[in-house]
């Protein structure tokens, strides 16, 4: 009878273990590909919670039978929608925003380079004043003394050769206003008629004043005495004052202004410019 050895009753001997046979490496095969879905699964996991890591550490050393599937490095997922629009979000608070808040900054810069120096200093406004202020308180000043009556700086004096005449008491500049030339106001035809009635009578001096005011022929009768002193003012072709007309309200007036500056003491003189030959030969003293 033929003795047939089995292998799992004979306990002494049995042929030595092989690698390939070990049932070690058997469980090692069967657990290679879940050990690296679990690992592509936990690397899945760590991106998509957005959690860096330093430094991984290799895959484990595969087997000698193992599949090179094992031994590659696994595949970076692509990322997740979360990390894509963080990304994206982030971006977009570094670019400028485009639309209504360029201009804005550009009409912001226009304005501040727009400023005036104003808005930085006070403006400082001079205390002179202009001419025509000048002239209108002078004009004011004038229309005063011609209605208050009022005749300063002037007396009446002895003149050699002359008989009365005024003199200055005080110095006036040129331009200033001495006297008011007063008398009846009058037109041509009245002052004709006086005139002829002045002349019956040679002791009556001539005190009428002729001028054009408005295209119109006037004149001022100064012949009736009176204590004002502009009427009696002497003539000389060099006078130290000089006639101009002066209105208020539309009614011309006849003033004597200093056309240089005249100083106390001095007689004041003004020409007539009646250089007729009648009237010279009535009064001689015109030629002078």
């Amino acid at each position: 009878m033929e003795n047939r050895w089995s292998p799992n009753k004979c306990s002494g001997m049995r042929s030595p273990l092989q690698e390939e046979n070990s049932v070690a490496q058997h469980e090692v095969k069967c657990l290679g590909k879940p050990l690296a879905g679990i690992y592509r699964k936990r690397e899945e996991k760590r991106n998509a919670g957005n959690v860096i890591r330093s430094a991984v550490k290799g895959p484990l050393a595969p087997f000698p039978n193992q599949k090179s599937e094992a031994t590659e490095p696994p595949k970076t997922p692509p990322p997740s929608c979360d990390s894509t629009s963080v990304a994206v979000a982030k971006q977009a608070l570094k670019k400028p925003l485009k639309g209504k808040q360029a201009p804005r900054e550009k009409s912001q810069g226009k304005t501040q380079q727009n400023r005036k120096l104003t808005d930085f200093y006070p403006v400082r406004r001079s205390s002179r004043k202009s001419k025509a202020e000048l002239r209108s308180e002078e004009r004011k000043k004038t229309d005063e003394l011609i209605e208050s009556g009022k005749e300063e700086g002037i007396k009446i004096d002895l003149i050699d050769g002359k008989g009365r005449g005024v003199i200055a008491t005080k110095r006036f500049s040129r331009g200033d206003f001495v006297v008011e030339y007063h008398g009846d106001l009058i037109e041509i035809t009245d002052a004709r008629k006086r005139e002829a009635l002045y002349a019956q009578d040679p002791s009556t001096g001539c005190y009428m004043y002729y001028f054009q005011y408005l295209s119109k022929t006037y004149c001022v009768d100064a012949t009736q005495e009176t204590n004002l002193l502009g009427r009696l003012i002497n003539h000389s072709k060099c006078g130290n004052c000089q006639t101009k007309l002066h209105d208020i309200d539309g009614v011309p007036h006849l003033i004597l202004i200093a056309s240089g500056d005249i100083a106390a003491g001095e007689e004041l003189l003004y020409d007539y410019g009646d250089w007729s030959k009648a009237s010279i030969e009535a009064y001689p003293w015109l030629k002078h």
